[in-house]
């Protein structure tokens, strides 16, 4: 059974850290910029995260992944800019609309986020096989059963593309015409839905089979085929990802006990 995803091959610092180190940072920085509402951190998070998208050479894939919402940031700062209840010091004027400067300082720390977690999130999906992770985590306790849901949710796009990509192709070679006016594409999506889902199971039953085969619901402890090591490196990162944390919590209880 083919295994897809969205993992571009690599040999960088970043492909080379494990996948629990990844994830951890990508967590990290979601809730450090969630905890303090701050163009500074925001645009922190997202500079190192772009450092780190370029090390690991991945930064044609990852601005595929912003170009996917750029219309809502555009719909953030319009709302903001335009709409947002602190709204005071008026930036400038085109007719009767005014542009107000909370409202966009608003909006880019909301883009900041959103651009932070699609980049961070995105370094780890980009440069992790999502068996390594799945591994790496089931390694460190997590459930075998969670893991499986996990791989499967990593894997449900690139599968599905694959699957549709394929089932065009089969159906524009039996006179299938899936260009033309929006009636016509309606049409050609509709023939295409039934053999996507139909697919969709048959791959779910055989990938069920397939697990169960391999002793899935056994008991006792397991043993890995390819296990993940951590590094030095892992740990360091880690560990500063950590006291990052619990210094970010802490400081804001401090700051709300104040206020």
């Amino acid at each position: 059974m083919k295994v897809l995803s969205l993992y571009v091959e690599g040999d960088s610092l970043v492909h080379k850290l494990a996948p629990v180190t990844k994830l951890v940072y990508a967590v990290t920085s979601v809730i450090i910029t969630l905890l303090f509402p701050s163009l500074l951190v925001g645009s922190l998070f997202v500079v190192l995260s772009f450092i780190l998208s370029l090390n690991a050479r991945i930064m044609k894939h990852m601005l595929t992944l912003l170009a996917v919402v750029l219309v809502l940031s555009i719909s953030i700062l319009i709302i903001q800019v335009l709409f947002n209840p602190s709204n005071q010091t008026v930036i400038f004027e085109i007719g009767n609309i005014k542009f107000y400067k909370e409202g966009l300082v608003h909006a880019f720390v909301l883009i900041l986020r959103l651009y932070n977690m699609i980049i961070s999130f995105g370094i780890l999906i980009l440069t992790t096989k999502p068996s390594d992770l799945v591994n790496n985590l089931v390694q460190r306790g997590l459930s075998p059963k969670f893991g499986y849901i996990l791989s499967s949710v990593l894997q449900v796009i690139p599968q599905m593309l694959s699957t549709t990509s394929t089932i065009i192709d089969a159906q524009r070679s039996r006179g299938l015409e899936t260009e033309g006016n929006f009636f016509r594409k309606m049409k050609a999506f509709v023939a295409l839905l039934g053999p996507l889902v139909l697919s969709s199971l048959v791959e779910a039953r055989e990938r069920a089979m397939a697990i169960e085969v391999r002793g899935f619901d056994i008991q006792g402890k397991r043993t890995m085929l390819n296990e993940i090591r951590e590094t030095n490196l892992d740990k360091f990162i880690l560990n500063i990802l950590r006291i990052s944390l619990v210094f970010a919590i802490v400081w804001r209880i401090v700051l709300w006990v104040i206020h």
